[in-house]
């Protein structure tokens, strides 16, 4: 088979642990989007979830962190944070690592990867999860980019990344569906945490939903940083989607610029055919 879906959602600890802090028309519209995406990568029956994070410190430090990480374990466990605070359930998440490994040797070919037999899941891969696969019972194989800090790969070596998950998972006898998840602009942990620039936002949206490959990958950190907050980095995450569905266009299902959760909260879809998603090509209001 070949790649199935694919998807991007923010991933912000709030949108669980701080849920009802939130405006409630705001939440109606970031929880409905959650629940399209979900049916919709449930539509195309995927038989395995690559989920493309950036983890917090969970599993790597930055004396031992690599560019990109994929995990190949038969299950993995999540949330590393206090389940209580965080309002997810730790629980063992279903993996495979024989589809972990097929994939493995598929970008091998042309991306250098971190492979690891244990992973402990932080919020960046259990909050989509929590609204994508409530019940626990899609297989996942996570992979870390890391936005975390310098040296950052530069961004076109993400979406080399997204081509190369392509590739492998077109030589696949599974179903694969891919979810990119990130920021996209916060400032977490630092004095400015809270603020989100919706312009800047807007724009990358705008760049994604085109995939226009050149228009992404022409930020530089410095810029990202200054416009986006260090939590932008995690752009990567939603640009090796696109690079995964080169020559495709996008949708953004919803985006909502929210305080409590730290972040401009946004949820998209992307073709992965030669067809572009019938509604796709803007970013909604």
């Amino acid at each position: 088979m070949s790649l199935v879906f694919a998807g991007v959602c923010s991933h912000g600890p709030g949108i669980t642990a701080r849920r009802e802090s939130a405006d409630p028309e705001q939440l109606e519209r970031l929880e409905r989007a959650y629940q399209d995406l979900r049916e919709a990568m449930l539509a195309t029956r995927p038989d395995i979830l690559v989920v493309v994070g950036a983890e917090h410190f969970a599993n790597f430090f930055m004396n031992n962190m690599p560019s990109f990480a994929v995990g190949m374990a038969d299950r993995y466990e999540g949330p590393i944070e206090n389940p209580q605070w965080l309002g997810i359930p730790r629980r063992h998440v279903p993996g495979n690592s024989s589809l972990s490994m097929k994939l493995i040797e598929g970008m091998m070919q042309t991306v250098d990867l971190a492979v690891c037999e244990e992973w402990k899941l932080d919020h960046g891969i259990m909050v989509p999860l929590h609204h994508l696969a409530p019940h626990n019972d899609l297989p996942i194989i996570p992979i870390n980019i890391n936005c975390q800090g310098p040296p950052l790969a530069p961004l076109h070596r993400a979406y080399a990344l997204g081509e190369a998950i392509r590739r492998a998972a077109d030589a696949m006898s599974a179903r694969v569906a891919i979810v990119g998840t990130g920021g996209i602009s916060h400032w977490p942990c630092t004095p400015d945490s809270g603020r989100i620039n919706e312009p800047w936002d807007r724009d990358f949206l705008a760049r994604w939903t085109r995939n226009d490959r050149d228009a992404m990958c022409a930020y530089s950190d410095e810029e990202t940083q200054r416009d986006g907050g260090q939590g932008g980095y995690e752009i990567r995450t939603y640009i090796a989607v696109a690079g995964a569905c080169a020559g495709s266009t996008g949708e953004i299902l919803c985006y909502e610029p929210i305080p409590i959760f730290s972040c401009g909260c946004s949820i998209g879809i992307m073709a992965t055919g030669e067809k572009p998603v019938e509604k796709g090509g803007s970013v909604t209001q």
